[in-house]
């Protein structure tokens, strides 16, 4: 008999992540490499990619942003979740020295490569970014795992007023690597950083993935598939296509 395409979990846990979405914390375990995504699926709603907060359990970090999320942050305890995969490739570590930089919903990208890294003896310091207070996510989560944590929110509502990649600039000289997931003009911002002097720079995309296995071509990132060659790239793989963002 063919094993199942989908795993189904519970709910065993939701934790709100300030007013813009949740974390849910699942009832099984799903081992991945960190940065790799799954299939999300709720039947009668749709199906979209989301990163592995977490693997052991399975946990997933979500922004209220649209149907499938609205329905998401609103599952209680006991709900069930569909999830196919794990996909894709994830992050590489460089050097004992890691700075993450995470905008938005991005952060839940990098959440587990600083509890790996930080297992591992790994130096760990994280700067994350909001437009506001409310749409911090995860920082409650990486405080235990970074020697240093940075806030940052356009609005001066909660940590540093300003950019996170202004706040991160006094920690690039610090690391051998940089790590970033969030809206792709902080990646384009990042990209165009990269060529005076930024450590080496890995970056998680996020794109609209219908399949997640390389076979709709809907998540084209230039002449990579998202799904299938990442999401995660090194920043020079993806410059140029950062640089002339998609239609």
């Amino acid at each position: 008999m063919a094993e199942p395409i989908y795993s189904c979990m519970r709910v065993a846990r939701v934790i709100h992540e300030g007013t813009c979405g949740v974390t849910l914390i699942l009832d099984n375990v799903l081992p991945c490499q960190a940065g790799q995504f799954v299939m999300v699926w709720l039947p009668g709603i749709e199906e979209r990619p989301f990163t592995l907060m977490n693997d052991v359990p399975a946990t997933l970090t979500i922004a209220d942003i649209g149907p499938l999320t609205h329905a998401l942050c609103a599952l209680k305890m006991g709900d069930s979740v569909w999830l196919r995969g794990p996909y894709g490739h994830g992050f590489p570590v460089f050097g004992d020295k890691l700075l993450l930089i995470g905008g938005g919903s991005g952060v839940a990208s990098l959440a587990l490569l600083a509890k790996r890294a930080r297992s591992s003896g790994l130096q760990v310091r994280a700067a994350v970014g909001a437009r506001s207070a409310g749409l911090l996510m995860l920082g409650w989560y990486l405080a235990d795992l970074c020697g240093k944590l940075t806030l940052t929110t356009d609005d001066g509502s909660r940590g540093l007023r300003g950019s996170v990649l202004q706040a991160a600039e006094t920690d690039m000289p610090w690391a051998t690597a940089v790590y970033a997931c969030g809206p792709e003009a902080m990646l384009r911002a990042l990209a165009n950083m990269r060529a005076t002097g930024v450590p080496p720079c890995w970056v998680s995309l996020e794109r609209v993935m219908r399949c997640g296995i390389g076979v709709c071509g809907s998540c084209h990132c230039g002449e990579h598939l998202v799904c299938a060659d990442g999401p995660v790239f090194a920043i020079e793989q993806v410059a140029v296509a950062l640089n002339n963002p998609h239609p």
